[in-house]
């Protein structure tokens, strides 16, 4: 039902006696509102059914964010080899270590990272292999909001001296998390431009938090009428895409109740991904390793053995064989040795 077509039967009900238009009123939100989230979560519940492939699994070529604490010097070589056990014979390959974050006008003192060097040698000799990412994010301004200015070529321009700068200090690429970017920010396409050939010609890879895909058709219009900007199009996603090297969706804080609502979502968003993400570029699933609970987050819905199911579900349906595919976990200090054991036992290590 259209809402031109809803507009017009809610006139209609005006004309009724009153308690006609109540009960009138009272099925119209039902057709409206309630019968469409009850069909939603059955579609879920079904994306969530099956069984994966048994080679739905990790290709080596996982992430995992870690927070800013292993390079102000808070972590240790303790810390360390601690990560370097967890992270043994699974197919994580990149570290994005949080370095920023970055000023509002793009720029990023070198005092935020003062530890990246260390942090790089020992990863290089301890995990041989693994690339180190420096993360980079803000929040984005939006009309008269504090933040990143996207529109702004000179705040776009800073931000590629920073990135130019990480990649001086060490670090083999730059994973891009700035949000939230508003469906169609031709800006945010702008930024990606410039960015993406800065990164390269110092040797780095492009990586870049995306947000989620419509779950429904214009899902993110209605969003945005209420002041959201959760959801990108998939046309949207397909340019990010296209613009990056590797681009990791941020598959949580969904606001589902239930783990099989939310691993069913997982299913939907890996299929919607994987549709529109070129060959050439890996396309990460992200997986909740945190435990918060809030209006946006449930985590005993939200789980990583939930996050893992419903990806390997996605990617045996929609590119069984696809191989810059994976997953990356967020994030370090929040995750539990049951999330580490999720991670190993489901996603595994390829040819177990």
């Amino acid at each position: 039902m259209t809402w031109p077509q809803i507009r017009a039967r809610l006139r209609r009900l005006r004309r009724l006696p009153r308690r006609r238009t109540v009960k009138r009123v009272a099925l119209a939100l039902l057709l409206v509102v309630v019968v469409p989230v009850v069909a939603a979560a059955g579609a879920l519940r079904a994306s969530y059914a099956g069984a994966p492939a048994d080679d739905a699994v990790t290709r080596g070529r996982d992430a995992v964010w870690l927070g800013h604490a292993w390079v102000d010097g808070r972590r240790s070589e303790k810390d360390l080899a601690g990560l370097k056990q967890r992270v043994a014979g699974t197919g994580i390959r990149d570290l994005y270590v949080h370095a920023g974050p970055l000023e509002h006008d793009g720029t990023l003192p070198a005092s935020a990272y003062r530890g990246a060097r260390r942090l790089i040698d020992a990863v290089h000799r301890e995990l041989p292999g693994v690339r180190v990412q420096a993360w980079l994010g803000d929040v984005v301004a939006h009309g008269s909001t504090d933040g990143l200015k996207l529109g702004s070529a000179a705040t776009r321009d800073a931000v590629v001296a920073s990135a130019r700068q990480v990649l001086t200090a060490g670090f083999e690429g730059v994973h891009l998390d700035v949000e939230p970017v508003s469906d169609g920010d031709g800006g945010f396409l702008a930024l990606l431009d410039s960015l993406r050939p800065a990164v390269r010609s110092g040797g780095g890879v492009l990586s870049v938090a995306a947000q989620q895909i419509d779950p429904l058709p214009s899902m993110h219009a209605a969003s945005r009428a209420f002041g959201g900007r959760k959801w990108w199009s998939q046309g949207y996603f397909a340019k990010v895409a296209r613009r990056t090297d590797q681009i990791a969706v941020m598959s949580y804080d969904t606001a589902l109740p239930w783990e099989s609502l939310y691993g069913g979502y997982v299913a939907q968003q890996t299929r919607l991904a994987l549709e529109v993400t070129p060959t050439g570029t890996d396309l990460l699933m992200g997986l909740p390793f945190f435990h918060t609970d809030d209006m946006g987050h449930h985590g005993s819905a939200e789980t990583a053995a939930a996050a893992l199911r419903g990806a390997r579900l996605g990617l045996t349906r929609e590119d069984r064989h696809r191989e810059r595919f994976g997953v990356a976990l967020y994030v370090d200090f929040a995750a539990t040795e049951g999330d580490w054991r999720a991670y190993r036992e489901a996603w595994g290590k390829r040819g177990q």
